[in-house]
């Protein structure tokens, strides 16, 4: 929405003009083998050549034979050995030296339909579509005729004079027979073959050009067609598209060419590169299972974006040692099952899935022990190995590739966002199988027994606390407060509580922030509200450091997003870790506050959606710059109204600091703290969608 305080103003309007005179006979010619600086514009250029429908060229150029980089010596002899000694019309080279040498041409793309070539003159823009975009380089050609000759001579040579010692060879009898009729799958073969495209490509006929140079005449002539004609022309009206029609004139749709499709069993790189970039990633990930990224990327077509490559294997992959290995909904998909047991595919997405987290953890994992687990029968598990795996004497089954080291170092936020997802993949199946962990390196028996001596050791304490209850004496604190209530429940049997793995930062289990539930905290009061128990635990440094710097780089947060960030932390932190162990709402809140933070007293409307941790905005108070009083001027605006707009911002900041506030101090402002939608101003999360 366009405003008064709009920013970023429009400073010059440009006429463009649509010139169609040499819309089907522009190609724009590339020299991918050549330094710009060393154009061919200079050069004597021979003859030249064209096929149209294939768009293919050939150019003839003159070699400076009398330069002192050209080895008279070596054009000699390729000039001998292509055309021999004889001197016929027929020759490549009539001057017994190279001094030439041709250009063939290759398709740079075959969708110009977005490419424009465009002159400026005069405040006006001309644009003319290109037919075409070639990229011209060497060809050998004289290198297979010089192989030819010589295969022609040692013939003549193994061959000799044997006209006179001829023998009549014996009669035989001939098999006539007919071909059968050609199938449909032997047809499309046939037509994908690299000998039938070749002839293909042969039987158009070329159309011979004259070659005209940079400061020719006629070049200057036709220069003037890149210039629209009909200025002044009832064709140049205004252009009269909606928003989408326009947008699909700039951007049509990639028209896929039809091929014949080959056999079910065979993948046809010619077909592949046809389909869209994210298609392509996800045939190549079925197909090869586990594939480095620098392989990929050599498969795709030559000048692919890796960024581009890169969100969309993120899609159909997961990074597991620095390689990428398909993800299990690819090749499992909804409502298909195993055709081993017939089970469903989320049970085998499930397995597939712990046995990729295994080989997170380490390089080789035993098939029996994984079998146990995820209690699938031993074909299906075998397939899970089979796809990322080898087997290995005494070593069970070992990664397929070695770890991607390169790759893990060049591109370290993609490697915290998968090791996120594997903490987030961990905890799903742990609670889906109980415990993994247990179930890894405890028996069941071991697991029996542990419940058991639990059990008689809470027995006195609980019978204690039951009739204390039916005496209806209570269960007061040491400190006089509430009496804790014990539920009479049947003990366990040792196993502990699946933990709770939603990934919502605003209603984490018990309170917690990092979902790991805590015994202090189940067990004890906040003493800040009045309660007895154990007193609340001081910050870590290591929590205030993160605060704190968390604080720095983003100066405004709500409590959701501050838990969210955190979340994304301890996600990044190695496995066993436990320096955020059990971090509570109430100890986050007091480390904010004590990382020279305030809590901003935002006046929400009283229709406003947001949970109670997104009312919560803090922001950071004091850093010891002169900038301070800036955002504490701006914080005290926010907690009269929760949106405002940039002038009453700049008029109040005015008002306290004087007409040394600059414009640029305004914007430094705002980026720091605020966001803005629709002409108004907003600290940042307190934006309601």
């Amino acid at each position: 929405m366009a405003s008064e305080e709009d920013d970023d103003p429009i400073i010059q309007e440009i006429d463009v003009y649509l010139a169609k005179s040499l819309a089907d006979k522009l190609y724009l010619f590339q020299y991918p083998v050549r330094p710009s600086s060393m154009t061919y514009d200079d050069v004597t250029h021979l003859s030249a050549k064209i096929k149209p429908k294939q768009q293919k060229v050939e150019l003839e150029m003159a070699i400076n034979t009398l330069s002192p980089n050209y080895c008279r010596s070596k054009g000699e002899q390729i000039a001998l050995n292509v055309d021999g000694t004889t001197s016929e019309d027929s020759n490549t080279y009539s001057v017994k030296m190279m001094d030439k040498q041709t250009f063939t041409s290759i398709q740079s793309t075959t969708n110009t339909s977005r490419y424009a070539a465009a002159v400026f003159r005069k405040g006006e823009l001309h644009i003319t579509p290109l037919q075409g975009i070639l990229q011209m380089r060497p060809s050998f050609s004289y290198l297979d005729k010089a192989d030819g000759k010589h295969r022609e001579r040692e013939a003549a040579n193994e061959g000799g004079d044997s006209s006179q010692d001829e023998v009549e060879e014996d009669v035989k009898a001939v098999t006539v027979r007919f071909s059968r009729p050609e199938s449909d799958q032997a047809r499309q073969r046939r037509i994908l073959s690299y000998d039938f495209l070749q002839k293909k490509q042969a039987e158009e006929p070329w159309v011979y050009l004259h070659y005209h140079g940079l400061n020719d005449g006629r070049s200057d002539h036709e220069r003037q067609y890149l210039y629209c004609q009909a200025m002044g022309g009832s064709e140049n009206t205004e252009l009269v598209k909606t928003p989408k029609e326009y947008l699909a004139m700039l951007m049509p749709p990639i028209t896929e060419e039809k091929m014949p499709v080959g056999p079910s069993n065979v993948l046809s790189m010619a077909q592949l590169r046809t389909l869209p970039l994210g298609d392509q990633v996800k045939t190549l990930l079925k197909n090869v299972k586990v594939i480095p990224f620098a392989n990929l990327m050599g498969l795709l077509t030559p000048g692919t974006d890796s960024t581009a490559v890169l969100r969309c294997i993120q899609q159909v992959a997961l990074l597991v040692q620095g390689n990428w290995v398909v993800k299990s909904d690819v090749l499992y998909p909804k409502n298909s099952c195993s055709p081993h047991s017939g089970v469903p595919a989320e049970v085998l997405c499930r397995g597939r899935d712990f046995v990729m987290w295994r080989f997170t953890q380490e390089r080789s994992v035993m098939r029996k022990e994984v079998t146990a687990i995820i209690k699938l029968l031993p074909e299906d598990v075998k397939d899970f190995l089979e796809h990322m795996a080898v087997p290995r004497i005494n070593r069970g089954w070992e990664f397929l590739l070695p770890s991607d080291s390169d790759f893990i170092k060049k591109h370290p936020d993609v490697t915290i966002f998968a090791n996120t997802h594997y903490h987030s993949l961990f905890l799903l199946l742990k609670t889906v199988c109980l415990s993994v962990k247990e179930a890894m390196h405890v028996s069941g028996e071991q697991r029996l027994k542990a419940a058991h001596e639990r059990a008689r050791q809470n027995q006195p304490s609980l019978q204690k606390d039951l009739s204390a209850r039916r005496q209806g004496k209570g269960g007061a604190g040491p400190s006089g407060g509430a009496a804790v209530r014990v539920k009479e429940e049947p003990v366990s049997d040792g196993e502990d509580e699946p933990m709770d793995t939603s990934s919502s930062s605003s209603a984490l289990p018990n309170g917690l922030v990092n979902g790991y539930p805590s015994a202090a905290t189940s067990a004890a009061l906040n003493p800040h509200n009045g309660h007895g128990g154990t007193p609340m635990p001081s910050p870590s440094p290591e929590l205030r450091d993160f605060v704190w710097n968390m604080f720095r780089k983003q100066h405004v947060l709500t409590l959701s997003e501050v838990k969210r960030l955190f979340n994304l932390h301890l996600a990044s932190l190695p496995p066993g870790d436990s320096l955020f162990h059990s971090i509570s709402d109430r100890l986050l809140q007091d480390t904010i506050l004590m990382s020279h933070c305030k809590q901003i007293l935002v006046p929400f409307p009283a229709q406003s959606t947001a949970a109670a941790d997104e009312q919560k905005v803090f922001a950071v108070w004091e850093t010891g710059e002169t900038f301070d009083k800036h955002r504490q001027v701006l914080y005290e605006i926010f907690m009269k109204n929760y949106r405002v707009r940039r002038n009453v911002i700049q008029t109040r900041l005015t008002q306290e600091m004087g007409d040394q506030v600059t414009k640029d101090d305004v914007d430094r402002l705002l980026k720091e703290c605020c966001v803005s939608f629709g002409g108004m101003w907003y600290l940042k999360g307190t934006l309601q969608s």
